[in-house]
């Protein structure tokens, strides 16, 4: 135990390991920090909405006074800049034709507008009407010009943290893509498939519910490439494209220096493809890969020749093989033919030898007589002499 260490002072010591733990935890790098960038493309998005709402109030507003300004100017930003330089269209004269070709860039517009100023169907407006228009221009003049610099912030942002998925896709597209997967890590752990039709999820689903078809692309498809793409083609591209992304996401997640060379060649891959589906003309790598084929194809065409001409060879060996053999056995025949010929004589001149043998029986026939005769008288001494010796022990 520590001395003098109280209760008092160990609660504040695991306060302090507790909060200390729990910073290291949090603790992140600031310059690739994600969130900023999710903050950032929702508030972007959400100026875009409120830029478009209030562009349609101006027009509608403006349109009492100056109605035909609405069909020369179809630009919400422009729009607002002009009807802040005009104001009353009857106090609108040739004085202020500069400032409206500078702003407009085309003097043909800016004498469209003069012309139909002078000509308008638009009824009076009051002084105090005219300065809240005016005013509500300005707000949103300055809400489009904010809305540029938080473009440009992420921008830098997405250098900064996911630069190969900003080269490779976009800025705002990989913006959006991080903020719905909820932050660079998730993406990065998502498959290519997920990736794909990220942000489609209502029709996922109501495809599946449904057993129709499942859509082929989400939030890429406002990448230029799909854009570009055939309607064949659409899929392809935005699998191939889906792949490439999770790819520069890895890379980006995972790298400790940042760097765009992998997006570069990511995106030239990207182009290739495009330009191999929509015009059928093969790429560097895959002329590479047809040529690696080709000669792969030669190599087995030389071997299989090769080995056709071994098959020959060996065949040819075989046949003289074949015909020595038959050659050889031809005289074994022949020899044998002359060996069981012999062997006939010999077994003839045999017969013959036979044959007189067995014509010499009564010479034999002689001796067997005079033998049985001489057999005959053995007998009779053996007799003679079994009775004498019967004689002898009687006696």
């Amino acid at each position: 135990m520590v001395k003098g260490l109280t209760e008092v002072s160990s609660a504040k010591a695991q306060l302090g390991l507790g909060h200390s733990y729990s910073r290291a935890k949090v603790k992140f790098n600031v310059n690739r920090a994600d969130n900023m960038i999710i903050q950032s493309i929702s508030l972007m998005d959400q100026l875009d909405k409120n830029i478009n709402t209030f562009s349609m109030r101006i027009r509608e507003w403006y349109s009492y006074h100056f109605p035909e300004l609405v069909k020369i100017i179809s630009d919400n930003y422009l729009y607002a800049k002009v009807v802040k330089l005009i104001g009353n269209r009857k106090a609108f004269t040739e004085e202020s034709m500069e400032q409206l070709e500078e702003l407009v860039m085309d003097s043909g517009k800016a004498q469209a507008i003069l012309d139909a100023s002078r000509s308008s169907m638009g009824m009076d407006i009051s002084p105090i009407d005219l300065m809240n228009i005016e005013a509500f221009t300005s707000k949103v003049i300055s809400l489009t010009e904010y809305r540029k610099g938080l473009a440009d912030y992420l921008r830098s942002k997405m250098k900064q943290v996911a630069p190969n998925l900003g080269t490779l896709i976009g800025d705002q597209v990989g913006a959006r893509l991080i903020a719905h997967a909820g932050s660079l890590t998730n993406l990065a752990k998502y498959p290519a498939s997920t990736v794909q039709i990220l942000g489609a999820e209502k029709a996922l689903f109501r495809a599946i519910k449904t057993k129709g078809n499942t859509p082929k692309y989400g939030l890429i498809f406002h990448s230029t490439f799909i854009g570009r793409a055939g309607a064949k083609n659409k899929g392809r591209i935005s699998r191939y494209l889906a792949n490439k992304c999770s790819i520069a996401s890895r890379i980006d997640c995972f790298s400790e220096i940042p760097t765009q060379v992998f997006g570069d060649h990511l995106k030239q891959q990207v182009e290739d493809r495009l330009k191999f589906l929509d015009t059928g003309e093969a790429t560097v790598v895959q002329a590479k890969v047809a040529k690696k084929e080709k000669k792969k194809k030669k190599k087995e065409k030389r071997m299989s020749s090769a080995n056709d001409d071994t098959l020959d060879t060996t065949q040819e060996a075989d046949t003289t093989q074949e015909m020595d053999v038959s050659q050889t056995e031809e005289p074994k025949k022949k020899k044998k033919k002359a060996k069981r010929k012999s062997e006939g004589e010999g077994m003839d001149t045999t017969q013959e030898m036979d044959t007189t043998q067995e014509e010499e029986p009564p010479k034999k026939k002689k001796k067997k007589t005079k033998v049985e005769a001489e057999g005959v008288d053995e007998p009779e001494e053996d007799l003679s002499k079994k009775k004498k010796k019967k004689k002898k022990n009687k006696e």
